[in-house]
């Protein structure tokens, strides 16, 4: 019995021991103060408008990670001395119209910010050859897309991707009227919210060579995928590739980039390296600059998938802006009885359209009113109606009732 409680007592010393040896580690790097300048966009040789967006690296401490650089002056130079502006739109943006440069020239890009000057080096001029095909096949139980080219002078070795994506989404309900605030109307068709479009971009990083290859061209290039219950693949879907030819040298930053941001999950993925670009500090030659600048012309295309050309996937979709512990659509929507006026005698409930939907009535509103109860043809008794988050589509993340210009 002793060595019994011998055992208890040793084993409460050693978890005790192996506890309080315990202490936070905080590896330099998540304490450093310094802020790098990042670099992110390309030189667009033709109509398209070149946007290259600044901003300062934040340390992993830092809750705040939008980190924008604003009031600088940036401009594409030629190397003979022939200077275009950028014009900031926005935190950290900096747009210029199509350029439509030289080809024979090389270009980089001139960064001015309040205390320091970087440069790019000068990189030729690179024109992406048309996207031959994009297109989709449904993949284990989801939908896979692809894209195809090739380059007839066979120069252009290297190519990135980037799109960005729309889609429809819908409500559980269609709302057919709105309040004014004092009245329930029937909804214009401007004031719709059952229908809207939601815009992504992308946020891999997608790369392709024939370096290796007899011939340049490449086909079957995974760009993106959405399984059976993804809600992008709900209604309507569309997305716009846009193509990028790269030198050697910025096939080789994108790869190292890759690598160390999506790599990284297992000890069997590449180890962390750093990644070296082409601008540097003029101002301070040892400070790091993250970012590779390309000049070239972009090339794109855009496809349509409908609901009809998929199959009958048997599963509903999920609404990620439903409140509290709901994860389907159906689990948690359903329309309610609002009556209209004051029924009974005294006591009775209030109106309960003023209450719920009437804003100008004190409502807060909580619903939408859906449809009207009672006959056709004669003023309704009450209206059908949803919380919000069930009838309006405007109210989910990201979405517009605007119908984009490019959709058919």
């Amino acid at each position: 019995m002793k060595s019994y409680y011998f055992r208890c007592i040793f084993y409460f010393m050693l978890v005790f021991a192996i506890v309080s040896c315990k202490k936070p580690y905080d590896p330099p790097v998540i304490a450093s103060t310094g802020s790098y300048l990042v670099v992110e966009g390309a030189i667009s040789s033709g109509s398209d408008s070149t946007t290259i967006k600044l901003s300062k690296t934040v340390s992993l401490s830092n809750s705040n990670i939008i980190n924008p650089v604003t009031g600088a002056a940036v401009a594409v130079e030629s190397d003979q001395n022939v200077v275009y502006p950028l014009t900031e739109t926005s935190n950290g943006n900096y747009v210029s119209a199509g350029l439509n440069l030289n080809a024979a020239r090389t270009y980089r890009l001139s960064i001015k910010t309040s205390n320091e000057q970087y440069y790019s080096d000068y990189v030729p001029v690179l024109s992406a050859p048309p996207i031959d095909s994009l297109y989709f096949k449904i993949v284990n139980n989801g939908v896979a897309i692809y894209s195809a080219t090739h380059d007839p002078t066979n120069t252009i070795k290297y190519y990135r991707w980037d799109y960005t994506e729309t889609w429809i989404i819908h409500p559980a309900f269609d709302s057919g009227f709105i309040s004014n605030g004092d009245t329930v109307l029937t909804r214009t068709q401007s004031q719709q919210v059952f229908t809207c479009w939601r815009t992504d971009t992308s946020s891999n990083i997608i790369l392709g060579s024939s370096a290796k290859l007899a011939n340049d061209l490449i086909v079957d290039n995974p760009v993106t995928a959405m399984n059976d219950s993804s809600p992008k693949i709900a209604n309507e879907y569309s997305i716009l590739l846009r193509q990028y030819a790269l030198t050697a040298d910025a096939y080789n930053f994108w790869e190292n980039l890759k690598k160390n941001t999506e790599q990284l999950g297992s000890i069997f993925d590449a180890q962390p390296s750093e990644i070296s670009g082409n601008i540097h500090s003029a101002t301070n030659p040892s400070e790091p600059v993250i970012g590779y600048i390309s000049v070239g012309g972009i090339t794109s295309k855009r496809i349509f998938i409908t609901e009809q050309q998929l199959p009958a996937w048997g599963k509903p979709f999920p609404n990620e802006n439903t409140p509290g512990d709901c994860v389907l659509l159906d689990d948690c929507c359903s329309y309610v009885f609002i009556p209209q006026g004051t029924f009974g005698p005294p006591g009775a409930p209030v109106n309960q359209v003023n209450e719920y939907i009437n804003y100008d009535k004190g409502a807060n509103p909580v619903f939408i009113p859906i449809g009207p109860i009672g006959p056709i043809g004669v003023p309704p008794t009450g209206y059908t109606a949803a919380s919000p988050i069930c009838s309006d589509c405007t109210l989910q993340k990201g979405a517009t009732n605007r119908e984009p210009a490019f959709w058919k």
